[in-house]
């Protein structure tokens, strides 16, 4: 990574609970309630929620009986994403119409290079603030934003005033922002990362600062370059139109555990059936097959085999699933299986980007 930093008009726009939002615009009677997108009060896993259930503590990845415990008042919502992918279409053809250099980051969120915009608008800043309301206007969401002059930056600063806010952190701005952050507020830093931190003494962004590249490489080997570079405001990685799709996956949670290798290898079936229908939409295929496995104590196991060739017929994905699957004996009944098709025969394109200094 260059240690000489690159100066763009990034945005970061990042919609406010965007499922959950989607229900309660589709159904007024959700409005104003903390609504949960998936689980449900005996099993599977939240995939979105509410702010008005985020209070409770309910947040995207949490069990819906864990939900249920912190917000006995949590309404569950089947997720429909074929809704959430056409709402997302609406917003991503009002970002294009500012930029062509938009990169997806998920149906929800993405970055936009403003740098050389469509409507010839210097200011970043204003150019988020009128996106964000014609969203609102348009849509009937809202959407938050964080702009800065890398990706990194407007990342963090997309949440600082959410839901339904903004903030720019301009070029001599950031080292200051970055010092008084506290460490787990860094994208790119989880949960695992942060405590690792905590241990080492670092809690804010000045104190990573203060290590050196040595140090910080010892101890978190190539990310250390990273955080070594980002907490300086250095992030040059440009907004890439074409992300690279490096895995296609599909899964389902079960109302009831399974224990037999018959009635998985049904399910895995029907698993391969939406993977293949997913590969074909996005035209592509793979060599490595991987079988994720959930037991019922909630413990996760994946088991891969690498092909010769590249697969993306149904066909052949279950031969190998089947191979996977008798691989070993099952420690457990069986709460989740899930097929994903990875290394990809997808190429790389590169966005063409300006780099200039400016004011924003």
């Amino acid at each position: 990574m260059s240690d000489t930093p690159v100066y763009r008009k990034i945005i970061h726009i990042d919609m406010d609970a965007f499922y959950a939002s989607v229900e309660q615009m589709d159904n007024p009677a959700l409005r104003g309630k903390p609504v949960a997108v998936g689980g449900s009060e005996n099993r599977g896993v939240v995939s979105a929620a509410s702010y008005e259930a985020r209070k409770f503590g309910v947040r995207s990845a949490i069990s819906g009986v864990l939900a249920k415990k912190y917000c006995p008042e949590i309404i569950f919502v089947r997720p429909r994403f074929d809704r959430y992918k056409e709402i997302s279409s609406k917003i991503h053809k009002i970002f294009h119409e500012y930029t062509d250099l938009v990169e997806p980051l998920s149906l929800d969120e993405a970055y936009l290079d403003v740098t050389q915009n469509k409507k010839g608008n210097p200011s970043a800043s204003l150019l988020a603030q009128e996106i964000r309301s014609r969203i609102l206007n348009e849509v009937g969401l809202t959407a938050s934003a964080g702009i800065s002059v890398n990706k990194f930056v407007a990342k963090i600063a997309s949440d600082i005033n959410k839901p339904n806010g903004q903030k720019t952190v301009n070029p001599d701005e950031i080292i200051p922002f970055l010092e008084e952050l506290p460490i787990r507020k860094f994208y790119g830093v989880g949960k695992v990362t942060t405590e690792k931190m905590y241990q080492l003494g670092i809690f804010t962004g000045l104190d990573l600062k203060s290590k050196s590249l040595e140090f910080l490489e010892k101890h978190f080997g190539k990310s250390g370059t990273f955080y070594y570079s980002v907490v300086r405001g250095i992030h040059n990685s440009e907004v890439k139109p074409h992300r690279i799709t490096k895995s296609v996956a599909a899964e389902h949670t079960f109302d009831v555990n399974l224990s037999s290798e018959i009635f998985m290898l049904e399910q895995l079936e029907r698993i391969a059936i939406s993977l293949e229908k997913r590969l074909k939409r996005h035209n592509v295929s793979g060599k490595t097959v991987t079988l994720k496995i959930k037991y019922s104590d909630f413990t996760q196991q994946t088991r891969s085999k690498t092909l010769a060739y590249f697969i993306s017929d149904k066909s052949l994905i279950m031969e190998t699933i089947q191979e996977l699957l008798y691989q070993e004996k099952m420690k457990d009944s069986v709460r989740l299986l899930g097929i994903s098709l990875s290394n990809l025969n997808t190429e790389e394109k590169k966005a063409v980007v300006v780099q200039l200094k400016f004011a924003f």
